[in-house]
C-alpha cells in the first residue's frame, strides 16, 4: 500500500507491528452498578461502550472481511484479519459487562435492539451487487476510518487517565476499558490503510470524517441520557446534563469537543494515524493486563 494525499511514500509491509486478537477473561461478577464511586453520569458515558460498540463494531468487522478480495497487500490482509478479530473480541467482552448490568438493575434490552436494527439498517451492505456494492463498500470503509481516529484518541485518554484509579473505579471495569483502548491504540492504522488502499480519494475521506464526528457525538449524549433514565437508584441525583458538565470539567471523563478539535488534524493532508502518540504504553498495558493474564493463566 502506498499512502496518497501527499504523504510521503510508505509501502505498508515496512510496517513490523503485527494485530492479533488476544484472549481475555473478566470477571464482572463483583461490579457494582455504579463502578466509578460518586460518579453516576461518567459511569454511564463509559455505560455506552457497552450498549453502543458491539454493534457499530461488528458492523466494521463486516466490511473489513468484505473489502479483503480487494485488497491485494499482503501485509494489509494479515492486518485486517487482526483488526477483525480483535473487533469481535471487543464486542463479546463489552457484551459481557452489558449482561452483568441487566442483571444488577439496569435494564437496556429496549435500546440495545433499537441499536442494532438502526445499524443493519445505515450500515449493512443493502444486498448491493456490481459498482454499487464497490462505491458503498468505500463509504463505509471512509466512514469507519474516521470513526476508528475518535476511538484511537480516547483510547489514549482511557490509557493515560489517572483519576480513573484516583477516583476507585472498580478494577474489572477499569482493565475492561483499558484493555480496549490500548488495542484501539494499537489498531488504529489499519482502516485508515484500508480505504486508502481500497479507495484514497480525498474528498470521501473529508466527508465521511466529518459524518462520523456528527454521529458519534449525539449518539454518545443520546445513549448516556437514556441510561441515567433508566438508572434505578434513587441517589443518582439530577439534571445529567450539568453532572456531564462537572464532571467533564474534573476530568473525569473526556472533553466533547475532541469530536471537532481532531477534525483538522485527521483532515490535513499527509496526515496518517501513526502519526498520534507512541504505542508504547499501549503496548505495554496489553502485556500485563489482568484480563489477559487471567486467559491465558
Amino acid at each position: 500500500m502506498v499512502e496518497q494525499d501527499g504523504a510521503k511514500t510508505r509501502q505498508y509491509r515496512e510496517q513490523a507491528h503485527a494485530i492479533a486478537a488476544r484472549d481475555v477473561r473478566f470477571d464482572f461478577e463483583s461490579v457494582p452498578l455504579h463502578y466509578i464511586p460518586g460518579e453516576v453520569l461518567a459511569t454511564h458515558i463509559v455505560n455506552v461502550m457497552h450498549l453502543v460498540l458491539p454493534e457499530g463494531e461488528r458492523a466494521m468487522a463486516r466490511a473489513l472481511a468484505e473489502a479483503l478480495p480487494y485488497i491485494d497487500d499482503e501485509r494489509l490482509r494479515e492486518e485486517v484479519t487482526g483488526f477483525v478479530g480483535q473487533e469481535s473480541m471487543h464486542a463479546s467482552s463489552h457484551e459481557g459487562a452489558r449482561d452483568h448490568l441487566r442483571a444488577i438493575g439496569l435494564e437496556v434490552d429496549h435500546y440495545v435492539t433499537a441499536i442494532a436494527r438502526l445499524v443493519d439498517r445505515v450500515l449493512g451492505d443493502h444486498g448491493l451487487t456490481g459498482r454499487a456494492r464497490e462505491e458503498w463498500l468505500k463509504e463505509r470503509l471512509g466512514l469507519f476510518a474516521g470513526m476508528e481516529h475518535y476511538t484511537a484518541v480516547l483510547g489514549e485518554w482511557l490509557l493515560e487517565a489517572d483519576i480513573l484509579e484516583t477516583k476507585g473505579m472498580h478494577p474489572t471495569m477499569l482493565d475492561l476499558v483499558r484493555w480496549h483502548g490500548a488495542e484501539e491504540v494499537e489498531h488504529r492504522s489499519v482502516v485508515y490503510d484500508a480505504y486508502m488502499h481500497v479507495d484514497g480519494g480525498y474528498a470521501r475521506k473529508a466527508r465521511t470524517a466529518i459524518l462520523a464526528a456528527a454521529t458519534l457525538l449525539p449518539l454518545f449524549i443520546i445513549s448516556t441520557g437514556y441510561l441515567y433514565r433508566k438508572d434505578p437508584s434513587p441517589d443518582k441525583g439530577r439534571f445529567w446534563g450539568l453532572q456531564f458538565i462537572n464532571a467533564t470539567r474534573r476530568g473525569v471523563i473526556p472533553s466533547w469537543t475532541v469530536f471537532f478539535s481532531e477534525l483538522p488534524r485527521y483532515l490535513r493532508p499527509g496526515f496518517h494515524p501513526s502519526q498520534l502518540g507512541p504505542m508504547d504504553t499501549a503496548l505495554r498495558y496489553l502485556a500485563h493486563s489482568p484480563a489477559a493474564r487471567a486467559a491465558n493463566g
